[in-house]
């Protein structure tokens, strides 16, 4: 059992702190941020549309690498070291409620009755996007229950922790309204109607904002997206991090801001000045080097493989995941998933061996990683400045999101399916009922020929639209040339009908074939009497 706490009397001494979890050893640490997927080896039996769905738990995997130990430690620190001038047993604590209601009164964040010195402190966590900022502190803050209920020696709802992702457009406002909306959430209160209407001022709404924090007892606020700053119009980068800085300084509650590259410029003004006091600094983290760090990571994510082939990690293999990641992590587990999808794709598709080798996945990396090519571009170049601009993976979530998606609706057989060898396809219900069949058998493709090019396409492409499908098909065609030119529809021989008395439409047709009308060949044949002449004139 860990016995730090029992050793640290301001820490037993606060009820604050005496109520959270115990501080971890480095081992202990490690343990409780780790987070693999389940697996089970018997699963790779499972059928490919099941399998899809398996591999898909490789995007909550976390292994905990030297840095996520340090910004646990780190964020431990902090939280305790914040709480030590905040003790409800002590008088400093009524002061400082009754400084924040001197503030709400005179709508001033800097107004005081008593001075109190501040145990708080802040640091930065930047990086480029990718190298799991945001899924660190989220573990780190699973750790840690958000609410604790007080009955000594007051009633009291301790908000351990609140997370906001910094707004858009970088108003101090707008991020007022997201913590009053967290807080009613968390505990059931109004705060959100009571202080965050539109009527109410930018000043007047931080005001509260700080006043609530204290109530409350907030420990950490921690604002993610940092760089959205960059997006504000005239003095809004400004207000957000005086505001920020005076939580800090002058209210007490440390705070952890998280950002891209490119957010370093802005913390190079009034937000140094909160990070001075703490010792803790900034962590800044690059991309992952090829190292053992690195090394152990990939070893410990290959195991996960849910295709009916196990394949070996080569010192090739290694080569490629770094090549086409750049030591991302967030890119390489997407790409380990996405050759595995490919893999259960091919192999249903075209009857391919389910194995993850090197060609594959340098193809799904060249057809899949479009979306971030400029990021993947200016890491292998070592261009910084470009680097710094490019903020946000989310597009590549999201393709993966559909790739998965398209693919486990593909897996799934609607009836019995026959993987039959290229050039052999059964047909099935699907066929007789998809969209894009029907309109390549409608532009004179043969329908056991769109099938397979269908098929084939859409193993080569997940993720890809109806008309870029289309597309891609129609390129393959134009470059096979004369070999693989579209199946002309067959022409059925008219076969000339025997036309007997009762056999309408048959007089009708011959009919036609000699020049007559419709109404002139039944005449002809007796079944229509002629007009009588009365009615001719």
């Amino acid at each position: 059992m860990n016995h730090d706490r029992e050793e640290l009397p301001e820490y037993r001494e606060n009820p604050l702190i005496a109520k959270l979890p115990l501080l971890l050893s480095p081992a202990d640490a490690w343990r409780a941020l780790a987070d693999p997927p389940h697996f089970d080896a018997s699963e790779r039996q499972l059928p490919a549309h099941i399998r899809a769905h398996c591999i898909q738990r490789l995007g909550r995997y976390f292994e905990p690498l030297e840095r996520h130990l340090q910004l646990e430690a780190s964020f431990a620190a902090l939280l305790r070291q914040g709480y030590l001038s905040r003790n409800i047993r002590t008088q400093d604590y009524i002061r400082r409620l009754q400084d924040g209601h001197e503030r709400v009164v005179q709508k001033d964040m800097l107004a005081f009755r008593h001075p109190v010195r501040s145990t708080a402190s802040s640091f930065a966590l930047i990086g480029c996007s990718g190298v799991g900022k945001s899924k660190g502190i989220e573990r780190v803050l699973e750790l840690y229950p958000q609410v604790i209920h007080h009955d000594e020696p007051f009633s009291l709802d301790q908000v351990v922790w609140v997370k906001l992702d910094c707004p858009y457009v970088g108003s101090p406002k707008q991020l007022c309204i997201s913590f009053f909306k967290e807080i009613d959430r968390l505990l059931g209160t109004r705060y959100l109607g009571k202080h965050g209407a539109r009527r109410i001022s930018i000043d007047e709404m931080m005001v509260h904002m700080a006043h609530v924090s204290n109530l409350h007892a907030v420990g950490v606020l921690v604002i993610d997206e940092i760089q959205h700053l960059n997006q504000a119009r005239g003095t809004g980068p400004d207000a957000m991090l005086n505001f920020l800085v005076t939580l800090v300084n002058t209210i007490g509650i440390p705070v952890i801001i998280i950002g891209t590259l490119g957010a370093l410029p802005l913390l190079q003004g009034d937000f140094r000045q909160a990070r001075r006091a703490s010792g803790l600094g900034s962590l800044v983290w690059e991309r992952m080097e090829d190292g053992p760090a690195w090394r152990h990571f990939i070893e410990k994510m290959w195991t996960y493989q849910w295709t009916r082939e196990v394949a070996p990690l080569t010192e090739e293999i290694r080569c490629v995941l770094y090549e086409e990641s750049q030591g991302i992590l967030d890119i390489v587990v997407k790409l380990f998933m996405l050759t595995q999808l490919r893999a259960l794709q091919l192999g249903a598709m075209r009857g391919r061996p389910e194995i993850v080798d090197v060609g594959l996945l340098k193809h799904v990396a060249k057809e899949s990683f479009r979306v971030v090519y400029p990021m993947i571009d200016a890491l292998k170049r070592n261009d910084r400045q470009a680097i710094a601009k490019y903020h946000d993976i989310r597009p590549l979530q999201d393709h993966v999101m559909q790739a998965f998606s398209d693919a486990t609706a593909r897996l799934t057989p609607s009836v019995p399916v026959h993987v039959a060898p290229v050039g052999k396809v059964t047909n099935s219900a699907e066929n007789d009922t998809d969209p894009l069949l029907r309109a390549l058998e409608g532009i004179g493709i043969a329908p056991d020929v769109a099938a397979i090019l269908l098929a084939e396409a859409r193993a080569s492409n997940p993720g890809l639209g109806p008309l870029d499908l289309i597309a891609c098909i129609a390129e393959k065609l134009h470059a096979r040339g004369s070999e693989a030119k579209p199946a002309k529809p067959r022409r059925r021989p008219k076969v000339k009908p025997d036309v007997g008395p009762g056999d309408l439409p048959a007089l009708t047709i011959e009919g036609k074939e000699k020049g007559l009308s419709a109404y002139e060949a039944l005449r002809n044949a007796g079944w229509i009497k002629p007009m009588p002449n009365e009615f001719l004139h």
